[in-house]
């Protein structure tokens, strides 16, 4: 029994590290603004908005996006009306998606935002909405 409770808390003790470390690098800002203000503060206050790029960073920013005060929050997604294509603001490319169903055409001024909870799906959402956001860290 004691060699069990010892594997089983340095197992916690490792995954909550690890926990640690993933959700140092993403904060949540519970301010309201549009999409190209939050981008703007984000790049004047941390690094950039967040960028989703797998199932693992999905989880990650999930657990950050549920407290947010607001239905949705912005990432770094945004949609490029002349290339007809969507993009991460650092420039990775769209791989791993998590759209929720039904979603309208693509439109020029939409950005992606992910729901704050539920199976927190990514929404295409006009610019001028305001949310609250999620910024990466160097």
């Amino acid at each position: 029994l004691g060699y069990k409770f010892m594997h089983l808390t340095n197992t916690v003790m490792r995954l909550s590290v690890h926990y640690f470390f993933l959700s140092d690098k993403v904060i949540l800002i519970k301010e309201n603004k549009t999409w190209e203000d939050a981008l703007y503060y984000c790049r004047d206050h941390y690094h950039d908005l967040v960028t989703i790029t797998s199932l693992d960073e999905q989880k990650r920013v999930e657990q950050e996006a549920r407290f947010a005060s607001t239905d949705y929050v912005w990432m770094g997604l945004h949609y490029a009306c002349t290339l007809d294509l969507w993009f991460w603001v650092n420039d990775k490319v769209v791989r791993y998606k998590n759209w929720a169903s039904g979603e309208p055409e693509d439109n020029c001024d939409m950005s992606g935002a992910m729901e704050k909870g539920g199976e927190h799906r990514w929404k295409k959402m006009t610019d001028l909405n305001v949310f609250n956001f999620l910024c990466s860290k160097p």
